[in-house]
């Protein structure tokens, strides 16, 4: 199987963290050079990019994405935003992610693996407050026109934040101790995170990607009530019946920097984010 290429996921991560002003729903410059580099990547790998543009507010965003496998009818639909959470660089929220994102891109189009579905990369605008959990998210943008179209969805995964990790002895805390209990104390793995209404999708996710995996892969499928479950774009394909999940370093929970200023490359663990990418390239391109 190809890997992923660590030096291209660095180059990605620091392109998107060096626009000035950053990449906020404010600074429609900087958007927009995000999602034309993103467009390049899309069609240096060999895809057809796509954009998908809606109006907030008297201004126009945009969601990039490429298909493989385009005469389908089942579709799985990967994604990443690429908006940052106010002033900041978000080089793991959610540059990892775009980054990850972009290299399964140009792996699938370079190994040309026979599927029996499609697959739908995504880059998405506006998954950050203030447009969060509303219909205004890129995410939400993009499910109901899947929906409206009659679609049939196999699932979503949403790449969100896969480039934090720590060796250090119980550096992963947890929001109970319930959950302590069940999930390794060192933050060092990754983690599939959905519903419970969606367990047999999680499940197999996380399946797909433990096997032969370089990185430790947990899953958790919260209860319907919980709100960790959904912090991302998973959450708008859920509105319309979608299996959806989300592949997560655990984001505040482990990471210091979140939507701070200090969330910059050099706090990224490249050879585990190498590593998810991996894994969750497998699992993709192995769905049915």
């Amino acid at each position: 199987m190809m890997k992923a290429n660590t030096e291209r996921l660095y180059e990605i991560v620091e392109f998107l963290t060096s626009l000035n002003p950053p990449r906020n729903f404010q600074n429609l410059s900087s958007l927009e050079k995000a999602y034309k580099y993103i467009e390049d990547q899309f069609s240096k790998a060999g895809a057809n990019a796509e954009l998908q543009k809606w109006n907030v507010q008297g201004k126009e965003y945009v969601n990039v994405s490429a298909s493989y496998n385009a005469d389908k009818p089942k579709r799985l639909v990967v994604g990443a935003h690429y908006d940052v959470c106010g002033d900041q660089p978000g080089a793991d929220d959610n540059a990892s992610a775009v980054a990850g994102l972009i290299e399964i891109v140009r792996l699938t189009f370079e190994s040309k693996p026979t599927l029996d579905y499609r697959i739908d990369f995504v880059a998405y605008c506006l998954e950050e407050p203030p447009f969060f959990a509303s219909d205004k998210m890129g995410s939400y943008v993009h499910a109901k026109s899947l929906h409206e179209n009659n679609v049939g969805v196999i699932g979503m995964i949403s790449l969100e934040m896969i480039g934090y990790f720590s060796d250090a002895p119980n550096s992963q805390p947890y929001p109970s101790a319930d959950l302590a209990k069940l999930y390794p104390p060192t933050a060092n793995f990754i983690i599939v995170i959905g519903t419970e209404k969606y367990a047999a999708f999680n499940n197999k996710v996380h399946k797909l990607m433990s096997k032969d995996s370089a990185v430790d892969v947990q899953v958790i499928s919260f209860p319907p009530d919980n709100g960790l479950a959904g912090l991302s774009d998973q959450s708008s394909y859920w509105k319309f019946g979608y299996p959806a999940l989300m592949i997560n370093d655990t984001a505040f929970i482990r990471n210091p920097h979140y939507h701070m200023k200090s969330d910059t490359i050099d706090t990224l663990d490249f050879k585990k984010m190498t590593a998810v990418v991996d894994s969750a390239y497998k699992a993709i391109t192995n769905m049915i």
